[in-house]
């Protein structure tokens, strides 16, 4: 969630330093690309899914190294994998044992691989990289795997994204209190306008899709939010903690993969929670 800072930018975008025209049109593509495939082809949206995932990932892995932290990231991304296929063909309990059986790799892969030293450091880094964000992404299958999995996908990024382009009006326009040290730019005003807006687009698009009831859909929308903006946060404490400013530069007007994965992922599991008890 990007909101108000002072002065000017010189990347040519908004007063946010964010370039605000190459973030609206890497928007839409991501926007079509995601309409395209979820409603013809569930796997297809699927393998996007997974290879955007694996893009974050990596960039997770990259940062790690910065500061000596060794994260190896095939048995991350093999295990990204079979997270996403057990919880689309068979269920949480699949999501459940390719996690356990992954981080359990994952312990043995770095007690063969670089001595005592930095064990417990390493390891746990890289459980945490399977964790966040290839565990909590894999919630998205679940949603899918659902006869109108194609809606609730929709309503999930739909929402989330509702809390970014919210919370970043009501940060430029009326931003003046700071909501954390944690991320300076974020303020109590652009929280509240994620909220207005996510519990609009929420109430609206779950009536609509899903038939449910307008205060499900507020809910919903309210919760996400909320979520969003934790997962804003926890990718800053990342960065802050390794010292570094970005985790990557792939997204004109983003950043990186992890720079849109973070409010979606921590979003996911509680959204996924609702849907699944209200339909």
């Amino acid at each position: 969630m990007e909101e108000r800072t002072a002065g000017t930018s010189s990347s040519g975008g908004s007063r946010t330093g964010r370039n605000l025209p190459a973030a609206i049109a890497v928007g839409v593509v991501l926007g079509a690309l995601v309409i395209g495939t979820v409603y013809t082809i569930k796997e297809l949206f699927l393998l996007v899914v997974a290879g955007a995932v694996g893009v974050g990932v990596l960039e997770l892995v990259k940062a790690f190294a910065t500061r000596d932290i060794k994260v190896p990231a095939v048995p991350v991304l093999a295990g990204m994998v079979a997270m996403h296929a057990g919880a689309y063909w068979g269920g949480p309990v699949w999501l459940l044992a390719a996690f356990a059986v992954s981080a359990l790799v994952l312990l043995i892969w770095r007690m063969f691989s670089d001595g005592t030293d930095g064990y417990v450091r390493d390891a746990s880094a890289s459980v945490l990289t399977l964790f966040y964000p290839a565990m909590l992404a894999a919630f998205v299958a679940l949603l899918l795997k659902e006869g109108d999995g194609d809606h609730r996908v929709v309503i999930f990024i739909a929402v989330t994204v509702a809390s970014d382009i919210g919370g970043y009006i009501a940060g430029v326009l009326f931003g003046k209190h700071q909501l954390t040290v944690i991320s300076p730019k974020k303020t109590w005003e652009g929280l509240a306008g994620s909220i207005v807006a996510c519990t609009a687009v929420g109430a609206w698009l779950v009536t609509w899709l899903l038939g449910g009831d307008i205060w499900q859909g507020a809910l919903i929308g309210a919760l996400a939010a909320v979520l969003a903006t934790v997962g804003d946060l926890i990718e800053s404490m990342i960065k802050r903690d390794l010292g570094i400013k970005d985790l990557g530069t792939i997204l004109p007007g983003h950043g990186g993969l992890m720079d849109r994965l973070d409010s979606l992922v921590t979003t996911l599991v509680p959204v996924w929670a609702l849907m699944a008890i209200f339909f």
